[in-house]
C-alpha cells in the first residue's frame, strides 16, 4: 500500500510502503487525486497506473423498526371494599355537641350527650379537665363528620 504525499500540477509524489519515494506523471491517475490518499501502483514496461484503494466500510444493520406499542387504559374494576365500621355505634349530631361542649363542657354536658358516662363523671368533678380538656374537645368536635358514630 502507498499514499499520496505531495501533488503538482505535472507529478504526484507518492511513499511507498518500503519507504522508497515515487514520482509519477500527474495523467497516470484514473481519479481526483488527494493529499493522504491510499493508492495502489501498477507498472508496466510503457505505463504506470496509479489506482486508488477504496476503505470498505462495514455496511450498518438495517434499522429495526420500532416496536409497535398498545396501550390499554381501561379499568372494569369494582370496588367490593365494604366499611365495616361505618353506621356502628350511635349516630350522634356533631352540632349539638359542639354547644353543648362549648357551653356546658366544664360539666361534661357533651360526654354525657355521647353516652360516656364516666368521662361526663370526670369532666364534672375536675371542671373539664381543669378546663384543658374541654378546649381540646371544643376543638375535636369541629374536625368531626356529621354525623359521627360514638
Amino acid at each position: 500500500m502507498a499514499k499520496i504525499l505531495a501533488i503538482t500540477p505535472e507529478t504526484i509524489s507518492i511513499g511507498m510502503d518500503n519507504g522508497e519515494l515515487k514520482e509519477v506523471p500527474a495523467g497516470s491517475v484514473n481519479f481526483v487525486p488527494h493529499v493522504g490518499d491510499e493508492v495502489e501502483i501498477f507498472e508496466s514496461v510503457n505505463n504506470i497506473i496509479v489506482s486508488k484503494v477504496e476503505k470498505s466500510t462495514p455496511v450498518q444493520p438495517a434499522a429495526q423498526q420500532a416496536p409497535t406499542i398498545k396501550i390499554v387504559n381501561t379499568n372494569t374494576n369494582t370496588n367490593v371494599n365494604k366499611n365495616i365500621n361505618a353506621g356502628s355505634g350511635r349516630a350522634k349530631n356533631k352540632w349539638v355537641a359542639f354547644v353543648l361542649c362549648l357551653l356546658f363542657g366544664f360539666f361534661g354536658a357533651h360526654k354525657f350527650y355521647e353516652g360516656k358516662t364516666g368521662m361526663g363523671l370526670l369532666y364534672l368533678f375536675t371542671m373539664g379537665l381543669l378546663g384543658f380538656g374541654w378546649i381540646i374537645d371544643t376543638i375535636v368536635i369541629l374536625f368531626k363528620p356529621n354525623p359521627y358514630y360514638v
